[in-house]
């Protein structure tokens, strides 16, 4: 079924094109991701699509009967209570908005009214409902902001299972690799659709990047040959071929559109040199605003080239861990020490406070003094050019503004760095770049995120916060941590066995050993299936019954992942049986 069909969609703003001559058709089963820099109109074309603003030029036919649903970032929430907001859009299965809360982290928030709730609780409220009732064709716009890692992941798996059509902008490399079948980048006014996730995406850009290198150095040796031949004419000819001779002239001195951001730019950025000691904590325990203790008796020592990752569930106190360390907030109990030399800069979630009358070169350089040439190749280096550093910040779009409270964090010259979430609303251009900057820079980082791909380029270890006081360092970064996980997940009946990181024992097992492990596994699949069918007609029964349907989704969503990971074992073991066979 045809949900959308875009004929050559045009937005202008006053000094250029946003985007022209779009054209695309979407339909039942397709997966659209939108990427592009900040600036280029993605959240803009998502509403035009979705039909909230209309274009300057072009047209779009919907299908017969097609319901568009879209979860904008400025898009406000009704009053009421969290769990009656989402519930509103399944009256007949309020089960399933409480089961989708909890899986997006606000299960202790159901009661609570959205008026009371933070931004990025706000938005998860908003995913939920477009979740639980999706419509025909789902548009996203970041949907992974603000979610855990967990979070993230089942919202990756619910979207490669959604059957309906997808429309996604999304910073996440994991999640657009995995659930996109098509690719639509943005760029300068142009559009290039792509077949394929990410992945093939980069390949075919790279493609296109060579050919028109291509293209444009056989250009040019044409232009040079016509223009010699030219001025090898009998001069008795010159006046007649003038015109052609300036047009040669004109096509050898053209210069092809540049890529959207110059290449890499390497540089020396000043940074003051640190000691032996960078910070220490000693038995530190954190309280969370809310009074809980969050972190007991954790001890810590970052080196001066300290790269850490600080992970786990929302509500674990990532970022109150990350506010004691950097002198934020005093400690619950136990000390942190720092160096004499430390000179540390924070970038927090929500970013400083913008003079929308300032220039973008001013903010970089901060109120105290002028700016200067390293101001100016950071500003280069995170993709602000000259005319763009003499920009006044209420000219640019979210994404930009995010991206200059960045630069003029790094343009403090700090030696230790706190990133809280410093991946949200970042184009994937930046984020490269900031990935770039962060390998090559002298200081020590400290980082806050859900952002699988910026925590496997960025962290070498990560301190793992499990929501129960307890804070463990685990070498080898963030992706040893997740197959540990997964493993521990994918431990026969899918239950996750705490602390036990042990890999899969396949060596010296016999065919038999591995047939018995797979009927076991087989008979647990069968039990949890039974129970998840039982848990659905308990739900129904309870259909009136609040608490009791909460309890139940609560309890459903465990079944359910128990029988993911049995699940999971179970392919894992029927594969390894295959391969000892097959040897």
């Amino acid at each position: 079924m045809i949900l959308l069909d875009a004929d050559r969609l045009t937005l202008k703003r006053p000094d250029r094109d946003l985007f022209r001559d779009v054209s695309l058709t979407l339909s039942t089963g397709d997966r659209l991701g939108i990427v592009g820099i900040n600036g280029t109109g993605k959240s803009t074309l998502l509403r035009v699509l979705a039909g909230r603003i209309d274009p300057d030029e072009g047209s779009i036919r919907r299908g017969q009967g097609a319901r568009v649903v879209m979860v904008d970032q400025g898009d406000p929430l009704p009053a009421g209570t969290v769990r009656s907001v989402v519930a509103a859009a399944v009256p007949d299965e309020p089960w399933e908005a409480e089961a989708v809360l909890t899986r997006l982290g606000l299960g202790d928030h159901l009661d609570r009214a959205t008026d009371e709730l933070s931004g990025g609780q706000a938005r998860r409220v908003q995913l939920a409902r477009a979740l639980v009732d999706p419509g025909d064709l789902l548009i996203l716009d970041e949907p992974t902001n603000h979610l855990d890692v967990d979070a993230i992941d089942w919202l990756e798996s619910w979207l490669a299972n959604f059957t309906g059509g997808l429309l996604l902008v999304s910073h996440d490399r994991h999640v657009l690799d995995r659930v996109t079948t098509r690719m639509l980048e943005l760029d300068r006014g142009r559009h290039f659709l792509h077949d394929g996730g990410y992945a093939h995406y980069l390949e075919a850009k790279a493609d296109r990047e060579v050919a028109a290198a291509s293209a444009e150095a056989v250009r040019k040796n044409l232009a040079r040959a016509e223009l010699a031949w030219l001025r090898r004419g009998a001069p008795a000819r010159t006046s007649k071929p003038k015109a052609r001779i300036e047009a040669a002239t004109a096509l050898v001195n053209e210069r092809p559109d540049g890529a959207a951001r110059p290449g890499d730019l390497h540089f020396e950025f000043p940074t003051p040199r640190l000691g032996d000691i960078v910070i220490e904590a000693e038995d530190l325990s954190v309280r969370a605003p809310d009074g809980r203790i969050v972190v007991e008796g954790l001890t810590l020592r970052l080196d001066p080239r300290e790269r850490l990752g600080i992970v786990g569930p929302n509500g674990t106190g990532k970022t109150s861990l990350l506010d004691t360390l950097a002198r934020r907030r005093e400690p619950a109990a136990g000390t942190v020490r720092w160096g004499s030399t430390v000179s540390f800069a924070y970038h927090d979630q929500l970013g400083a406070e913008l003079d929308p009358a300032a220039r973008v070169r001013q903010v970089i350089a901060g109120p105290h003094r002028e700016p200067d040439w390293t101001d100016a190749r950071l500003a280069e280096a995170f993709w602000f050019d000259t005319d763009a550093q003499w920009a006044q910040v209420e000219f640019l779009s979210g994404g930009e503004r995010r991206r200059l409270q960045l630069v003029a964090t790094l343009a403090a010259k700090p030696n230790v760095l706190f990133l809280d979430e410093p991946t949200n609303d970042l184009d994937l251009e930046t984020l490269r770049s900031l990935e770039d900057f962060l390998e090559e820079w002298q200081g020590a980082v400290v980082v806050v995120s859900h952002d699988r791909a910026f925590l496997e380029r960025v962290a070498n270890d990560v301190l793992v916060l499990d929501g129960d006081g307890t804070a463990r360092r685990w070498p080898g970064g963030h992706a040893a941590w997740l197959e540990s996980r997964r493993v521990n997940r994918a431990a026969p009946g899918g239950r996750v066995r705490k602390g036990d990181t042990r890999e899969k024992a396949s060596s010296g097992r016999s065919t038999s050993s591995i047939s018995a492990e797979i009927r076991q596994t087989e008979k647990t699949m069968a039990r949890l299936e039974k129970r998840k069918a039982a848990l659905h007609t308990e739900m129904d029964a309870a259909a009136t019954d609040h608490v009791r349907l909460t309890e139940l989704g609560t309890t459903l969503a465990e079944v359910t992942d128990e029988l993911e990971g049995a699940e999971m074992a179970w392919l894992e073991l029927s594969s390894e049986l295959e391969e000892r066979r097959g040897g």
